[in-house]
């Protein structure tokens, strides 16, 4: 596989509303992320996936666009993203922009003149249908819950919405749509932006027809994306921004594709025909829940020997074919070690042990904003606490629909809301966590006074300094970038074990996802020269073998 400056970089997604607010405003801006800069060179990071940024009635927190080419006052002016951007790339970090093109809000100005009337020029440019029998075009329903469809009063039509009823789809069977959005890219690119990631980007292309879903009603929104994920044009539509804008550009790419499989995603990021460079897919996000609806808050115990297999499964189907994107957090996903570790007595250790896979798994790794330090759960201590647009709409339906008691509910919230990646980032343990000046757009989660950059950076053993040994490392050893993937499967279900070799140098890398000490039938000398550990001390050992302590990780090197 051909090297490139992408496959080698560490990546950082900024939520920018939650990054650092520079004016007192209580919301997070491009000058507060300008003033951070630093900190992320000193992390070692070297590309920035920036949220959005663009003008929005902010129904979905800014993935609602109402124009692509400007830049929300609340986040400052372009002339502060043009800074940003010089400010970046002086420091040798790339950054690429968050690009939603399935949808725009519905007080974008082609929608307002799409809904005018039913001739409007614009029309075709939103996916509109008449009502059937009374009711909504088809039974789908929305990721954010209730139908996909919302009635325009005005023209008696209804207008597809697969996310917020703010966030019309568009018709991307309109080359008038496609040129546009093409128009849009290329704008931000001749600026010198190094790349998209693309939200939600297999959705383009619905299946012809619009059928109904094969169930319907609540818990049915899986069944309904299904028959819009992958679509029959979708390869089409991408080779085609491919062949009008990113073929002009020395760019990354990575798309948001859930319900996608191993041989799609092959497909999309294949090294020579694909259209994209890499993917985002989910299905290790969804094993904490019960299977058939991945925007459920249904629990079930995270299995860690189905984690391995999932993580496993895309790291060897897209060897020598695609790219991955390793990822355990984003800004619609509860907190990493809230989900995958343990964030009360094992926080530390558990964030550790999840940075040492993520920076290790074959791929451009992904961190998500306060990951390094470790940051948990927020659990808010009332509904009225949270933000969300998909926790209010998810909580309403859980007391209305279905009769759950609100102490009931909110646990729930307290384990998948959006809202806990969204709590703003601990710089201090001081008021608001030196986020802000002032109270924040969201409650700030109450442990910051344990949990920040400070506290973090004074302290040799943090979770911090353990993320820039890791960054540190994978420069140092061209193997964890370009190395192939071999899983160790005769390792406990608890422990995740691989390897990584590539000429002559073979890492080995062990994750115990479990509180309890586990035994590995490996010793220390087949494993090699041990280079990182997540526990102070020397490793331990039984009988010979390798004694794993609670959600420990190890980095071992063997040069044959």
């Amino acid at each position: 596989m051909r090297k490139t400056w992408w496959k080698e970089a560490v990546a950082y997604q900024i939520y920018p509303r939650s990054f650092c607010d520079s004016n007192g405003d209580g919301i997070g801006d491009l000058q507060g992320i300008i003033s951070k800069l630093d900190y992320l060179e000193e992390l070692g990071i070297g590309l920035v996936w920036l949220s959005p940024i663009y003008p929005s009635p902010n129904d979905d927190n800014g993935y609602d666009v109402a124009d692509y080419q400007g830049v929300a006052q609340e986040f400052g002016s372009m002339a502060d993203f043009d800074l940003l951007l010089e400010q970046l790339h002086r420091r040798g970090i790339r950054l690429i922009m968050d690009f939603v093109a399935n949808h725009t809000s519905d007080e974008h100005p082609w929608f307002r003149e799409s809904r005018k009337s039913r001739d409007n020029p614009y029309r075709d440019w939103y996916i509109w249908r008449p009502g059937k029998d009374g009711r909504e075009p088809n039974n789908w329903e929305s990721i954010f819950r209730g139908s996909a469809w919302e009635l325009d009063e005005g023209t008696g039509d209804y207008y597809l919405h697969l996310f917020s009823k703010k966030q019309p789809d568009l018709n991307w069977e309109n080359p008038s749509v496609r040129t546009a959005i093409y128009r849009a890219m290329r704008w931000w690119l001749d600026k010198g932006v190094d790349g998209f990631r693309l939200d939600a980007i297999n959705y383009l292309s619905k299946v012809p027809g619009l059928p109904d879903a094969a169930s319907a009603g609540a818990g049915s929104y899986a069944d309904a994306m299904r028959l819009c994920a992958m679509g029959p044009r979708l390869h089409e539509y991408l080779n085609e921004m491919k062949r009008e804008v990113f073929d002009h550009y020395d760019i990354f790419t990575v798309g948001e594709a859930s319900l996608t499989t191993v041989d799609e995603a092959a497909s999309l990021t294949h090294e020579e025909h694909g259209s994209l460079n890499s993917l985002f897919h989910f299905e290790h996000t969804i094993l904490d829940i019960e299977p058939g609806d991945r925007a459920s808050w249904k629990p079930r115990k995270l299995d860690i020997g189905e984690l391995k297999r999932v993580l496993g499964k895309w790291q060897i189907g897209l060897e020598g074919t695609g790219w991955n994107a390793p990822f355990f957090g984003n800004h619609d996903l509860p907190r990493a070690v809230s989900r995958f570790g343990d964030d009360n007595r094992y926080r530390a250790e558990s964030a550790k042990l999840i940075a040492t896979i993520l920076l290790t798994l074959k791929g451009t790794p992904f961190i998500y904003q306060g990951d390094e330090i470790g940051m948990t759960n927020a659990r808010f201590a009332s509904i009225d606490d949270y933000r969300d647009v998909a926790t209010l709409n998810m909580y309403n339906e859980y007391r209305d629909a279905e009769g759950m008691h609100p102490n009931d509910i909110l646990p729930l919230a307290h384990r998948y809301s959006r809202d806990n990646a969204r709590t703003p980032m601990h710089w201090t343990g001081g008021p608001h966590a030196g986020f802000s000046s002032v109270q924040p757009w969201i409650g700030i989660n109450d442990n910051h006074e344990q949990i920040n950059v400070e506290r973090e950076r004074q302290d040799r053993n943090s979770v911090l300094q353990f993320y820039k040994s890791l960054i540190a490392l994978r420069k140092q050893y061209a193997v964890l970038v370009y190395g192939e993937f071999q899983a160790i499967d005769d390792a406990p279900r608890d422990v995740f074990a691989f390897a990584r070799f590539m000429d002559g140098t073979r890492i080995v890398v062990l994750g115990n996802f479990s509180r309890q000490e586990t035994l590995l039938e490996m010793n220390q000398s087949s494993a090699g020269k041990l280079l990182l550990g997540n526990y102070c001390g020397n490793p331990s050992s039984k009988d010979g073998w390798i004694l794993l302590r609670p959600f420990e990780s190890r980095v071992y090197v063997e040069n044959t």
